[in-house]
């Protein structure tokens, strides 16, 4: 049937008017921010690890949407998935049926979670984190839950009750009687245990928000303390899993870690279909889905449809098919190692931490007298600002995107696709101790460049 619908027309003619279009009709603060740094390309293809600007130019991407293309942009696997998916004129959210597809794709995910038995589909990785917080609070009859200082769970109102971001949570209050701990601190996690009123504890494997790990041995007995005192342990795995840090969860890095609910989304959406899963104990889901008056009680109107479920089956055969997980061990173990034999060489770089891909690089307090008078500039403007000193000569002079990894954090946070290898290891290493060289040179354009920043810091005091 012909229409008069024409997408690549409607882009061939609108697409240079993508920043005046979102300035105008959406956040008209994203514009104006990526003006400010020089992120302002135009985009206009991509595949794998790269990018190409409207020039022809090749980006090389270390931040992954996020973490969503874990896979790269349009493998060929998840992309012919959809177009099959489409194809089958499948009858799709009825309602009223039980598919195929999402039982397979549970199936699928449980083979890597043999300790968990049921999943609930959703759409992203915040509703999958208000899905754990519901099914905890239901099978315990408890009403709070405990989280981690500095932790991102999401940003609708039951995650962001457990966001351990003030810049985030400020404006939206009240919101639901959590309570926040330090991440590793047992003592206080107990503390608050004892109160009786705790129905979960709810932690990322790895913080995302300056890539901290938390201390050896700290999930087990966190999870020995939750059990004791009838609490469930939550695993925020919406960005550390499917084998971001070298395993397909971070959480099994250690030993006895096994918890109650598991949450992930972005990459088991192969770049494409929006997609989130908690998955959990069957005892769990059996409390909330308790009978037949019950069975809608939580629901998600576009949750398990066939295109989201495509794409998560291909997926995870692509992680299986491709030795993805054990890549990005590798391939972060080479980058890691790399970037820490540069820790004695410059004075304002003061830690490389995390594992596979997925390294924070931390930047601190230089010890010479002339590098620190300009530190000290910075950091009375606005902490954070020498990273974005040096991610913004990283793709505007060596093209490759990063980003630092939350706000007044001097850490930049790589998270690229599992599949890149030592060539892009060999080009963002070159690129950064480009940088880095000139960061300590003490002048030349990147501390112009922080002379800007300098400037709109105060302006929007």
């Amino acid at each position: 049937m012909n229409g008069k619908f024409d997408l690549a027309k409607l882009l061939s003619e609108r697409a240079s008017e993508r920043y005046d279009l979102h300035a105008r009709h959406l956040n008209h603060q994203l514009p104006r921010m990526l003006h400010t740094i020089g992120f302002d390309k135009r985009y206009e293809r991509a595949e794998g690890a790269h990018f190409w600007d409207d020039e022809g130019n090749d980006y090389l991407d270390m931040l992954a949407g996020f973490g969503v293309m874990g896979l790269g942009r349009h493998h060929p696997v998840v992309r012919k998935a959809l177009h099959d998916v489409l194809d089958a004129d499948l009858a799709d959210l009825t309602r009223f049926d039980c598919p195929p597809l999402p039982g397979l794709l549970a199936e699928r995910l449980l083979t890597h979670s043999p300790h968990l038995d049921r999943v609930f589909f959703g759409n992203s990785g915040t509703e999958a984190v208000e899905t754990a917080l519901k099914f905890a609070r239901c099978a315990t009859g408890r009403s709070r839950v405990v989280y981690c200082a500095h932790a991102f769970h999401g940003l609708t109102t039951g995650s962001l009750s457990v966001n351990g971001e003030n810049c985030f949570r400020d404006g939206f209050a009240p919101l639901l009687p959590d309570t926040a701990v330090e991440l590793g601190d047992l003592d206080a996690l107990e503390r608050e245990l004892k109160r009786g009123d705790v129905a979960a504890f709810i932690v990322e494997p790895i913080q995302g928000k300056g890539v901290h790990t938390p201390p050896p041995g700290f999930l087990r007995a966190a999870q020995e303390l939750l059990h004791r005192h009838k609490a469930l342990l939550i695993a925020d795995e919406v960005q550390t899993g499917l084998g971001r840090t070298g395993d397909f969860y971070a959480y099994q890095y250690e030993d006895g870690v096994e918890p109650d609910l598991v949450c992930v989304a972005k990459a088991l959406s192969g770049g494409y279909v929006p997609v989130g899963a908690t998955i959990g104990r069957d005892w769990i889901f059996k409390k909330v889905f308790s009978s037949i008056d019950r069975v809608l009680v939580h629901s998600s109107s576009f949750g398990s449809n066939a295109q989201a479920m495509a794409a998560g089956l291909a997926v995870l055969a692509v992680l299986e098919d491709e030795g993805v997980v054990a890549n990005a061990r590798r391939t972060g173990e080479l980058l890691k190692s790399r970037l820490a034999a540069l820790v004695d060489r410059y004075e304002m770089l003061q830690d490389v931490r995390g594992r596979g891909l997925m390294i924070g690089i931390e930047f601190g307090r230089p010890a010479s007298l002339g590098l620190r008078s300009r530190w000290t500039m910075l950091q009375t403007a606005r902490k954070g600002l020498f990273a974005q000193m040096v991610v913004v000569p990283l793709l505007q002079r060596h093209r490759i995107l990063t980003q630092v990894s939350g706000d007044r954090l001097e850490v930049i946070k790589l998270i690229p696709p599992l599949i890149i290898g030592e060539a892009e290891v060999d080009r963002f290493m070159t690129a950064f101790t480009s940088v880095m060289d000139e960061a300590h040179s003490g002048g030349g354009l990147i501390w112009d460049f922080g002379r800007t920043l300098v400037k709109q810091a105060v302006a929007n005091r």
